[in-house]
């Protein structure tokens, strides 16, 4: 790590291949406007830690193992702690060859591992943020729920006054203020609304602290079954939702989203008598304990072929 005034680099190892393109093409088909982008190969993003804020930008070293995380302004202080956060947001710890090696024999996954060896789980900053997008992101596209992110963002967001980079110059908005913002003409039904509304406040409150898993992995501990269960329980949300944040904010690399309509759709083309998941799980259960990458590798494979960011 070096560091100057207001700035901080970080260079975060990971065990090869890693899947750059595929990785920041999965954040920038999903980038919260105004909050995060992804331009000239880099991703980027505001943040906040320990009260200080600052902007984040990752993006590969030209020649080793590793990734860059530049932290600019105040937040560069923290550099140390952020370096947890930014390595599970970027799937640093993964063993690609383990992974591997436990899809080899399998005839479906097998094609697909050779043909991106080095994919990972997009992580998020926030699991606070993947919730509302996931809620957001019901029933709508990609492109539709970004733009209402979008909206949301500068409803209840704060601006950063003089941010030097205008693509990430908007703070997202916290439980609290998004918990009792003006939703009207938001581009939602106003079921979805409460529901959003509602795990803001349980949010805010502490009752359901999404987000206490920042600084350490948790999987299947104690703490991460605590979480799935008071999550689940909250109105508007469903199992597809909690496996989502398991697998992308939680880290839970067995993480399995079954109710996925693309996912449901890849097993169902391999085996037209595997159409729901009560069907497919003695299949999909043959992939743990790293289901997470199963999902990913599936739903890459549609994106691959669509040429776009569907699927996740």
């Amino acid at each position: 790590m070096s560091t100057v005034t207001d700035l901080a680099v970080l260079e975060l190892p990971f065990k090869a291949p890693f899947d750059w393109p595929r990785i920041l093409r999965f954040f920038a088909g999903r980038a919260t406007p105004g909050v995060e982008v992804v331009e000239d190969g880099a991703y980027r993003r505001a943040i906040d830690w320990a009260g200080d804020s600052g902007t984040l930008t990752v993006r590969p070293h030209a020649r080793k193992r590793c990734l860059v995380a530049t932290i600019e302004g105040p937040a560069g202080r923290h550099a140390e702690a952020l370096s947890a956060p930014i390595a599970r947001m970027f799937d640093l710890h993964a063993d690609p060859k383990a992974i591997g090696a436990h899809f080899a024999s399998d005839p479906w996954l097998a094609p697909l591992i050779e043909a991106a060896p080095g994919l990972r789980v997009p992580g998020a900053w926030s699991a606070f943020e993947l919730v509302v997008r996931a809620i957001v992101g019901q029933q709508v596209s990609v492109k539709a729920a970004t733009t209402i992110i979008g909206r949301l963002v500068q409803r209840a967001g704060q601006r950063i006054e003089h941010h030097p980079h205008e693509g990430t110059a908007w703070r997202f908005p916290t439980p609290a203020a998004l918990a009792t913002a003006d939703m009207t003409q938001i581009g939602m039904p106003g079921k979805r609304v409460a529901a959003l509304q509602g795990v803001a406040a349980a949010v805010a409150s502490g009752a359901v602290p999404l987000d206490s898993h920042r600084t350490h992995a948790t999987g299947h501990s104690a703490e991460c079954t605590a979480l799935r269960a008071a999550l689940l329980a909250l109105p508007g949300i469903g199992p597809w939702t909690v496996e989502y944040v398991a697998m992308r904010a939680w880290r839970d690399a067995d993480a399995w989203p079954a109710w996925d309509l693309v996912l449901m759709q890849s097993i169902a083309a391999r085996d037209p008598s595997l159409r729901r998941p009560t069907q497919q799980r003695v299949r999909t259960d043959a992939w743990r304990p790293w289901r997470a990458y199963a999902a990913m590798h599936l739903w890459n494979e549609v994106a691959d072929r669509a040429g776009g960011a569907r699927g996740g």
